[in-house]
C-alpha cells in the first residue's frame, strides 16, 4: 500500500470513530465511549470538543496536561457567560406640569383590523420653500392622549395646486372634540374636502389673490367652509351638547407661490388661533365672528421679516394665556425658518395645565 493509500485509510478510520459509521469504535482499543442513546447532558461546544478528543484516543505521554493529571485543555476559549437582561422599568406615570417638552408616547391607540385606514401616526411633520416664503407645519398628539392611548384628534392637511404662477399652497387644520364616535375621521375628511375644492379651483383662486378680488374670495371661501365645517359640526359634536363643548374647527391658509404675491389668506371657522411674528413680537390677527356668522376671513399683507402662525387651540391657548411660553417661542422662531426639527421642538415646548393636542404651521418671509 502507498503512503498516499495509508494516510487516506487512517483519515476514513478517524471519521468513522468521530461519528460512529461503519464499522464498531465503542471498544477499549479505540479509547471512545460506547453509544448509549441520547443523553440528557449538556450539548454545549465545550462538550462537543471533548468529546472529538476522546474518539481520537488517549493523549500522548509526556503532554503537560497528562502529567499534572488535568483534563486535556482545548484550543476554544470557553462561551461567555450569558448576560440578564435588564430589569423591565414601569410606565411612566401621567403627564405632569413640569416644564420641558411634550412627554414621548406611552400607550398606541386602539386598533380596529376592519378600519386599519383610520390609524393617524403621533406626529406629523411637513415643510416647503417656494418663492420667497418657507413653510413648517406640524401636528402632535397631546400629553394627555399618549398616556391615555387617545388617537390624535388635530388633522393636518398640506398640499399644492397649480403650476407656474397660479402655484397655491393650501393648508388645512382641522380639530374635533374628545370623546365622539367618528370625530377624528370627520376631522380628517373635511380637510380633504376642502383640499380637493380649493384644487379644482386653484387656478381662479391664485388669480383672485393676486388681484385681490377681496369680496370675489369671501363669497366662494364662505361656501367652502360652509360644507366642511357643517359636515364636521354634524359628525364630530354628541347630540345636546353645551355650547362650549363644541370644539370643531377647521382653519385654512391659502399662499400663492408667486413671489410677486405678498397676499396671505386666512379663511375657517372654530376654535383656533392666528398670530403674526413681527420685530420680535407676538400680534393676535384672529377676525372677530359671532354665534350667527361664524366664517373667519382675512387676508394680510406679508413683510419681509415677518412670521405667520396658524394653529389649533391646543397652541392658540397658551400663546395667548402664557407670557413666557409667548416669549420662549418667539425666541425660538423669531431668527429665520427653522429646520423641520427645530420647528418640532419648539412646537412640544410643555405649558403648565395644557395637554392637548397641537398643530401648528408657521410661515417665514424673505
Amino acid at each position: 500500500m502507498t503512503e498516499q493509500g495509508a494516510r487516506r485509510g487512517h483519515e476514513d478510520q478517524w471519521w468513522r470513530q468521530l461519528y460512529g459509521e461503519g464499522e464498531r469504535t465503542d471498544g477499549p482499543a479505540y479509547g471512545g465511549p460506547r453509544d448509549t442513546g441520547p443523553s440528557d447532558a449538556p450539548d454545549t461546544l465545550d462538550e462537543r470538543v471533548h468529546s472529538a478528543l476522546r474518539a481520537l484516543g488517549p493523549p500522548r505521554a509526556g503532554r503537560p496536561d497528562q502529567a499534572a493529571g488535568r483534563a486535556p485543555r482545548t484550543p476554544y476559549p470557553p462561551p461567555p457567560a450569558r448576560s440578564v437582561p435588564p430589569a423591565r422599568l414601569p410606565a411612566p406615570g401621567p403627564p405632569t406640569d413640569a416644564p420641558g417638552h411634550c412627554p414621548e408616547p406611552v400607550a398606541l391607540p386602539a386598533a380596529d383590523p376592519d378600519t386599519l385606514d383610520a390609524l393617524v401616526p403621533d406626529t406629523e411633520l411637513d415643510g416647503a420653500a417656494y418663492g420667497t416664503l418657507t413653510l413648517r407645519a406640524a401636528s402632535l398628539r397631546g400629553a394627555a392622549a399618549r398616556y391615555q392611548g387617545e388617537p390624535r384628534r388635530d388633522a393636518l392637511l398640506t398640499a399644492r395646486f397649480g403650476t407656474g404662477r397660479d402655484t397655491l399652497i393650501l393648508v388645512a387644520v382641522a380639530s374635533c372634540p374628545p370623546g365622539t364616535e367618528g370625530s377624528r375621521r370627520a376631522a380628517r375628511e373635511a380637510c380633504g374636502r376642502i383640499g380637493a375644492a380649493v384644487g379644482r379651483s386653484c387656478t381662479r383662486l391664485a388669480d383672485d389673490i393676486r388681484t385681490d378680488r377681496r369680496d370675489a374670495l369671501r363669497s366662494g371661501l364662505q361656501r367652502l367652509t360652509g360644507r366642511g365645517y357643517g359636515t364636521l359640526r354634524g359628525r364630530a359634536t354628541e347630540p345636546g351638547a353645551a355650547p362650549e363643548d363644541d370644539t370643531a374647527a377647521l382653519r385654512c391658509l391659502l399662499l400663492p407661490a408667486d413671489p410677486e404675491c405678498r397676499t396671505r389668506v386666512f379663511f375657517g371657522a372654530g376654535a383656533g388661533g392666528l398670530f403674526r411674528l413681527r420685530d420680535g413680537g407676538w400680534q393676535d390677527l384672529e377676525p372677530s365672528t359671532t354665534a350667527a356668522a361664524p366664517f373667519l376671513f382675512r387676508p394680510a399683507t406679508a413683510r419681509a421679516g415677518d412670521t405667520l402662525l396658524l394653529c389649533s387651540a391646543g397652541l392658540a391657548e397658551p400663546l395667548r394665556e402664557d407670557a413666557g411660553y409667548a416669549a420662549r417661542l418667539a425666541e425660538c422662531w423669531g431668527a429665520g425658518p427653522p429646520g423641520l426639527d427645530g420647528f418640532l421642538t419648539a412646537a412640544r415646548l410643555r405649558v403648565q395645565g395644557h395637554a392637548k393636542d397641537r398643530t401648528a404651521v408657521g410661515v417665514w418671509e424673505s
